[in-house]
């Protein structure tokens, strides 16, 4: 590339060209730039729990006997088992307490509570935990529906805050961890490229994987695209990322050589 081909204005990480710009660009853009991508991860993820699994929960709650709880480690269920409480496309909730398997859902997800253990069922496979022998956890619809009206809109938002800053924490730890690499490509490219300048384009390269990631949540809990193929945009996201990384730098200005003195040329003149 040209030095004509050098982007003049960090606005938009969605390009290889728009990621190098922000090499030249302020710390502060970058932040700005990194928080707004960070906003529309945490709304698609917000969207996605309220929308796709806390109507589930309640839903669950809703069919809970009037008498139950987990105490000691143990399940006390008064109603029938195995039981289907409630389904959605991404998750069911069951009770078997035998863990027998006479009820699968077709959900992507399935929770099972069994006498002793949770049980998650998934295309990744089978994960079991045991009760914690410490809490007394209600399990009849008097305690939990209140509760959870309660406690859901603050689950909402800690899940919103922890996502916004997590994100942006990952992001300045992925940066410092990639900046090597694109000072390396930039140092044998002959690009005009010190240390901060590729931390701040391996931060800009970590946004268009984000906004892929994003929109594959939306799309999954409408329902558009499966487990699967969510999965594919996953790993893809990643992928991404690192092109952005070994492309971007090649849209920056070469380094000029230092100026060379004249031999001819006398002292102090």
């Amino acid at each position: 590339m040209s030095a004509f081909s050098e982007p003049a204005f960090a606005w938009e990480p969605v390009t290889p060209r728009g990621v190098a710009a922000f090499a030249r660009a302020s710390l502060e853009r970058l932040l700005v730039v990194q928080a707004i991508f960070a906003l529309i991860a945490t709304a698609s993820v917000v969207w996605f729990l309220s929308d796709g699994v806390f109507p589930v929960i309640s839903d669950a709650i809703r069919h809970l006997p009037d008498q139950g709880e987990i105490r000691a480690g143990k399940l006390n269920w008064r109603a029938d088992s195995p039981q289907l409480l409630a389904e959605g496309k991404i998750i069911a909730i069951s009770v078997d307490l035998e863990h027998s398997g006479g009820l699968r859902s077709p959900s992507d997800f399935q929770l099972e509570f069994g006498r002793a253990s949770l049980r998650v069922f998934s295309l990744m496979g089978e994960f079991e935990w045991n009760y914690p022998p410490g809490f007394i956890i209600a399990a009849n619809q008097r305690d939990a529906r209140p509760a959870w009206g309660a406690w859901s809109p603050d689950l909402l938002a800690l899940v919103a805050i922890g996502m916004f800053f997590g994100l942006l924490l990952v992001w300045a730890v992925l940066a410092t961890i990639y900046c090597l690499p694109v000072w390396i490509i930039g140092f044998f490219c002959n690009r005009d490229l010190d240390f901060f300048n590729s931390w701040k384009l391996a931060g800009a390269a970590l946004l268009p994987g984000a906004l892929i990631i994003s929109g594959a949540l939306v799309f999954y809990g409408l329902g558009a695209c499966d487990l699967v193929q969510f999965g594919f945009a996953l790993a893809a996201h990643l992928v991404i990322g690192w092109l952005y990384l070994f492309i971007s730098p090649m849209f920056l200005k070469r380094a000029l050589p230092a100026p060379r003195p004249n031999p001819f040329q006398q002292p102090g003149s």
